[in-house]
């Protein structure tokens, strides 16, 4: 027999449903309107015309944009950025972490206590950039992937991970002769799928949306990453190189703000499309350390 729901029940469940659909279309909104924004007629997009669904329709943005060799060499520094980087990190990242889950490393508190530390304090940007400088990084791809290598937050998740697998696979692991780098990769990370993934995901979005350690450590544009690009149009609006036109004609009037658009759909779209497909495992992840077994 069903029971009946109450009034105060019905009112909590009518308002909830109402909350999402409000953020549902917050969240959405800057998404269609930019998506309309890029297909959409240049002279509509000037004259303000454009409010949810496209005004005309015209590809030209994208053509232009993507005809412009400036994108195709920073949106290839990113992905090796990304996938590099990310690499990186998660090795160097379960190599920390995996140790300072295990109750019986010597040292482990002070060990610790530093690494916490490095939450609240840092050593500074000048400090940070003499230190690269001195290293030779300056003007490098490494200048990108090692300053930031580890994430002091992301190796507590994953400690926190690793601390809740069942102690027992690791002792009769060790009872079977198996080392621990071979108990780290054989049996402890598959289990961990679900905080790999999520934590790798963390990794990834911050390379592909990091511009500020390009800025201070890069000086070569071929080496400079498509978010910088999208800097360059989207916040200078430099878009006469892009479009051909000099100056302020009529061209390159007609065609910054489509620019702008179609350039955010196409550094965005990566991300948009990898999420679905790592969305169960980040669910999981975003759990960790919520439950103690």
């Amino acid at each position: 027999m069903k029971i009946a729901d109450s009034w105060g029940d019905r009112i909590f469940a009518n308002v909830s449903r109402i909350l999402v659909w409000f953020v549902v279309i917050v969240t959405l909104y800057p998404f269609l309107y930019v998506f309309s924004s890029s297909i959409s007629d240049p002279t509509a997009v000037l004259k303000n015309k454009i409010f949810l669904w496209p005004v005309g329709f015209s590809l030209k943005a994208y053509k232009t944009i993507l005809s412009y060799p400036e994108l195709r060499i920073g949106y290839a520094n990113t992905v090796f950025y990304t996938v590099v980087g990310t690499a990186i990190n998660m090795l160097l990242t379960c190599l920390m972490a995996y140790p300072l889950s295990r109750k019986n490393l010597v040292f482990r508190k002070p060990f610790m206590i530093m690494i916490t530390f490095t939450l609240v304090f840092s050593g500074g940007l000048i400090p940070t950039f003499l230190i690269v400088k001195s290293l030779g990084m300056v003007d490098t791809y490494w200048a990108l992937l090692i300053p930031g290598a580890v994430s002091t937050w992301n190796v507590i998740l994953m400690k926190t991970f690793f601390e809740n697998l069942p102690k027992e696979l690791e002792e009769a692991a060790t009872i079977d002769g198996a080392s621990s780098m071979h108990i780290l990769f054989r049996i402890l990370l598959p289990l961990s799928m679900p905080a790999f993934v999520t934590i790798a995901l963390f990794y990834a979005v911050g390379h592909w949306n990091s511009y500020f350690p390009a800025m201070i450590y890069l000086q070569s544009e071929h080496l400079y990453p498509v978010q910088l690009f999208l800097r360059k149009i989207v916040l200078l609006g430099q878009t006469a190189d892009i479009t051909g036109g000099q100056g302020m004609g009529t061209e390159t009037i007609l065609m910054a703000e489509p620019l702008k658009y179609a350039t955010i759909m196409i550094v965005a779209l990566p991300i948009i499309l990898v999420y679905p497909f790592i969305q169960k495992y980040f669910v999981k992840g975003a759990m960790i350390g919520s439950l103690k077994g």
